[in-house]
Order: structure tokens, then C-alpha cells, then sequence
């Protein structure tokens, strides 16, 4: 199956982005990513800005294993529910699509996420 996820953090971006990329590649062997880009935060009244990223890979897991381990490495991250409400993102990896199937239709359609994917293609 071929999965696309997007990547994201407003939050000792660095690191946590560094953390994301060396997770993936361990999990997902054949990884590709896009170029990281610094955007501005598209709904947060919190100025900090974000960096995220698009990746896609394949593998044989189901849809439910991979966002599992997504999570998982969100939550090696330092992710709290509560943050969110302070608008505090360590670490974001969302899965967009796979096999056709889309998940996050409105991600989908943001400059970042275009830009990243026709990098990748």
C-alpha cells in the first residue's frame, strides 16, 4: 500500500522534526521526503511559527498499524492532549491518503501540502 503523511511542529521544530524523519525511516524503509518548509500557523492565535514536511512511503501494514506508529511517535515527542487547547504542537504526523483513499481532504488542499507532493512525485 502507499501511504502519504504530512509532518508537522511549532515546537522545538528542530529536534522534533529530526526525531520524526529518523522514526519513519527506521519504520518505513524507502521513505522519501519533501523539502521541510516554515509556514505560519493557519488557525492559532500563537505566533510561532511551524515547520512541517511531506513524506510518502509504501508498506505492507494496514491503515490502522500505520497510524498507530505515527501516534507513537508523536507521543515519543512529548505530545499532550491538553496542548492543544495552548496550541502547542511538538509533533503532528497526520496520514493523508493511501491507495486513493484520503483521509485528510481539507490537508490536502494546502500550498505547503501541494508543494511537498509535487516534490515527491
Amino acid at each position: 500500500m502507499d501511504y502519504t503523511i504530512s509532518i508537522g511542529s511549532n515546537e522545538q521544530r528542530r529536534e522534533n522534526m529530526e526525531l520524526a524523519r529518523r522514526r519513519l525511516t527506521e519504520l518505513f524503509s524507502g521513505i522519501r521526503f519533501s523539502e521541510e518548509e516554515e509556514t505560519v500557523p493557519l488557525f492559532f492565535h500563537r505566533p510561532n511559527l511551524f515547520s512541517n514536511q511531506v513524506a510518502c512511503f509504501a508498506s505492507d501494514n494496514p491503515v490502522e498499524e500505520v497510524t498507530a506508529c505515527l501516534k507513537a511517535i508523536e507521543r515519543e515527542a512529548g505530545r499532550k492532549p491538553e496542548e492543544k487547547e495552548q496550541e502547542i504542537v511538538r509533533l503532528d504526523i497526520d496520514l493523508l491518503s493511501c491507495d486513493g483513499t484520503v483521509y485528510k481532504p481539507k490537508d490536502l488542499k494546502r500550498d505547503y501540502i501541494l508543494r511537498g507532493l509535487k516534490q515527491l512525485l
